[in-house]
């Protein structure tokens, strides 16, 4: 048990001390963007189930591949918040509550935004390479997975846990994550698996840049340089 703990520690502590002290002192006014993004999901949800309501959410938040470019980008952001029909949606709030919260508290509110877009972005575009690419390249899509909607937020949150796992040193969980959702392509081919895999892909490509942007020297100022002798 005390190797346990120790092991928890050491894979979560960092993350655990960056977390705990803003929610002690500011509680949920700690997660504005978590609960915002939250309760819209939830809005979201009970409108796309009305009779009244199907077809706004489809035209406002509903991404397919076969949908002209321009008009994906332009429902990329929404579809992030719309929750998947076949999924619970008491999922999809639980997921953007735990990982969003923890993003905005260590990331800060427009990085998280930033990052969940990108994550969201990258699936929407890897669907387009994809169909593109066909069946028989491994990396290539059937056509029928053109005209699947593709909406939630579970390619912002597996690219934030990955980031936030990398960054703040649970290395295990990061991998845990990655690893969870390469047994979901193998077991269950679909459309949201590889997605998930493009936007693991494109947080690792960020975890790189940031890690060289970090190791990267500080310039010399004029301050610093050699005086110049007589």
């Amino acid at each position: 048990m005390k190797r346990l703990g120790r092991w928890a520690r050491a894979e979560w502590g960092e993350l655990y001390t960056a977390v705990r002290g803003p929610l002690l002192r500011r509680r949920w006014r700690a997660v504005p963007l978590a609960l915002t993004a939250m309760c819209l999901t939830a809005a979201l949800h009970f409108v796309h189930n009305q009779s009244w309501g199907y077809d706004l959410v489809q035209d406002v938040g509903a991404v397919r591949a076969a949908d002209p470019l321009w008009l994906a980008l332009l429902r990329t952001p929404l579809s992030l918040f719309v929750p998947a029909l076949d999924l619970p949606v008491w999922g999809a709030l639980a997921q953007i509550l735990f990982v969003f919260g923890i993003a905005e508290i260590c990331l800060g509110r427009w990085r998280t935004l930033a990052l969940a877009y990108a994550a969201t972005l990258a699936g929407t575009l890897y669907a387009r390479v994809g169909i593109w690419l066909g069946p028989d390249n491994p990396l290539g899509l059937h056509a029928s997975d053109a005209h699947v909607v593709d909406t939630g937020p579970s390619a912002a949150v597996v690219g934030l846990a990955v980031f936030l796992g990398w960054r703040y040193g649970a290395r295990v969980t990061a991998g845990a994550v990655i690893a969870a959702m390469v047994a979901e392509v193998l077991v269950k081919e679909n459309l949201a698996g590889r997605e998930h895999l493009a936007a693991i892909a494109v947080m690792l490509l960020l975890c790189g840049i940031s890690a060289a942007r970090r190791r990267r020297p500080p310039e010399r100022t004029g301050a610093n340089l050699p005086t110049p002798g007589p």
